[in-house]
């Protein structure tokens, strides 16, 4: 359906510009200004350098703030969108909450009005072209700099130049056309005229796939004489509502996070529009009133509309300021998470947020932690222990040789379903955003792969563990029994610790648990510590079951290994410190 509209759409326009010469000028006015907010979109996300992704993180606990950063950010970025993709990227990561997300997106409605402000006063009021041409070639030269934060300045001053030609562009059509064909004659009058601009808004702003662009269209109309004010103003109330249902149409076929941001956006923006349009003509009278306490003069509609648009959109939010914590409890029961006891499929990783490798960074993180958890749980079993018996105990040996019961797992089946499988959905998501990266953002997430690779071959050295651990803990050889109940509660302590690191905030707490680490790892090595040869020497144990004990000490030493490298990478603080949005410190003398 898509397809066949956008060739209609295109025969449409072909037909347009061979029955009107003037009206190339307005749609190549358009497509430039388009390209130009694209350019400035990616320019400020080279030139952020993720300084954005890091504010928006720290700034989001609660609504007030998260709604004065969507106001500042966009305002200052010129681009609602890059916004919403940051935003939905990290609600996705689960690096922000619902209601911080909200609160930035509905604030970047607001903020984004600063285009029709720099439309109507530049745009109308100073030959923009001849500022437009320096920054497209000073934009073209920057462009060709190493440094990606010059690159993203030079992609800022090309699409501010790009930007403002296509304005230029469109007043000089408007112009034109004004002297063959009087738009105005088309001007509706009343309420009737409001709904049919309204929708012309809304199918305008479906079409180009840019409230900004509609705006700017309709600023240059209607300060050329081409619409009424009250016609424009109907436009203006329905590009808002047209860039919302842009939105749902991505989201369709999103996650839930993605439906839950559209929806949100709809219900705020089409709420908002219901109440100005019913009060339309009392905000038109309160308008005029303040756009003189603004210096705006009587006649100069342009910069009236923009001024409109403003106090439309703050209307919209202080509105529902106060509603975001019931709103967001609607939209997390219309739109529930599926949950698992095991998840084998990814839970963080959305390929929505690759466009923002900051968040991408966050979220492969946690999918490795998710990766841990599920191994962590595989290795509980297959030692013969469930992780509510000793996680969190200072009692662990006794715990031990209390959990005498078998527990039957398929540890094979458990790899390649929910270990191996999740393995790979991370090795294969990082590569669509590693070229992205730079410096100690580029090395963690080698060494979160690395990470990914240990925990694997962790569950993989289980499986034979697993197998003797069953056999001998029924054995009626006690000192054989104590043996693989000291493997047991090695691994067991391993775990604990480490999860007693992961939920620490003290840094000489995590030290002194990493140095317990260590200590578990050498009581393993049962030919150093001599109990081997006392336990065959004095007959103890059969040649078989010495054999048999080696080689399982060494899979536990590997097991244990591979999580301290792990619990390295993820969680242990040490003198080398990386800033990763949170304070991420890798010990590297562990």
């Amino acid at each position: 359906m898509k397809k066949y509209l956008s060739y209609i759409l295109l025969a449409l326009l072909c037909y347009l510009l061979y029955e009107n010469a003037d009206s190339k000028f307005i749609v190549a006015g358009v497509g430039i200004f388009i390209i130009g907010m694209h350019f400035m979109e990616d320019g400020f996300k080279l030139f952020s350098g993720g300084t954005l992704e890091k504010i928006i993180t720290k700034s989001t606990d609660t609504t007030f703030k998260s709604i004065s950063l969507g106001v500042v950010s966009t305002a200052i970025l010129q681009s609602s969108s890059l916004i919403s993709i940051i935003v939905i990227s990290f609600l996705s990561a689960k690096l922000i909450t619902l209601s911080g997300a909200i609160g930035v997106v509905f604030g970047s409605n607001v903020g984004t009005t600063a285009t029709a402000w720099i439309v109507s006063y530049f745009g109308m009021k100073i030959n923009i072209e001849a500022l437009a041409l320096p920054m497209i070639i000073f934009g073209v030269i920057f462009r060709f700099y190493k440094s990606k934060s010059v690159q993203g300045m030079g992609n800022v001053l090309l699409g501010l130049g790009f930007v403002f030609l296509g304005i230029g562009y469109m007043k000089d059509g408007f112009e034109d056309l004004k002297q063959g064909i009087d738009l105005s004659q088309y001007a509706v009058e009343g309420y009737k005229g409001i709904f049919i601009y309204i929708l012309v808004g809304i199918v305008a702003t479906v079409i180009i796939q840019s409230s900004s662009a509609t705006l700017a269209l309709t600023i240059t109309a209607l300060a050329t004489g081409q619409i009424i004010y009250l016609n424009a103003i109907a436009i203006a109330i329905g590009a808002n509502i047209g860039t919302t249902i842009t939105a749902l149409m991505g989201a369709a076929v999103s996650n839930s996070n993605s439906k839950r941001m559209a929806l949100a956006l709809l219900i705020f923006n089409s709420i908002t529009a219901v109440v100005v349009t019913v009060f339309l003509y009392y905000l038109v009278d309160i308008v005029d009133y303040l756009a003189v306490h603004v210096g705006i003069n009587e006649d100069d509609f342009a910069m009236k509309l923009s001024l409109f648009h403003t106090v439309f959109n703050i209307v919209g939010l202080l509105i529902f300021s106060f509603f975001i914590p019931k709103l967001v409890n609607f939209l997390k029961k219309l739109f529930v998470e599926e949950k698992e006891a095991y998840i084998q499929k990814t839970k963080y990783l959305d390929m929505e947020v690759v466009a923002v490798p900051f968040a991408a960074l966050k979220a492969t993180r946690k999918e490795t932690i998710h990766l841990y958890d599920n191994a962590s749980e595989v290795l509980s079993h297959a030692i013969m222990l469930h992780r509510h018996r000793y996680l969190g105990k200072t009692d662990i040996s006794n715990a031990v040789k209390e959990s005498t019961d078998i527990i039957e797992l398929n540890i094979e089946d458990f790899y390649q379903t929910r270990i191996k499988s999740l393995y790979s959905d991370i090795i294969d998501y990082s590569t669509y955003f590693i070229n992205d990266l730079e410096g100690e953002d580029r090395n963690y997430l080698y060494d979160l792969r690395s990470a990914c690779r240990d925990i694997a071959e962790a569950v993989k050295n289980t499986e034979e563990l697993q197998e003797n651990i069953s056999k001998y803990l029924l054995s009626n050889n006690d000192y054989i029994k104590d043996e693989y109940n000291y493997i047991r509660e090695a691994i067991a302590k391993t775990i604990n610790t480490i999860n007693e690191i992961k939920n620490s905030k003290d840094e000489i707490d995590v030290l002194s648990k990493s140095e317990l680490l260590k200590d578990y790892l050498k009581s393993l090595d049962v030919i150093a510590t001599g109990r081997i040869d006392i336990l065959i020497r004095e007959k103890r144990i059969d040649k078989k079951m010495a054999t048999t004990l080696l080689n399982d000490s060494s899979h536990a030493y590997n097991i244990i290994n591979k999580l301290i490298n792990v619990a390295k990478i993820l969680w242990i603080e040490d003198s080398t410190v990386k800033q990763l949005g949170e304070d991420y410190e890798a010990g590297k003398n562990l």
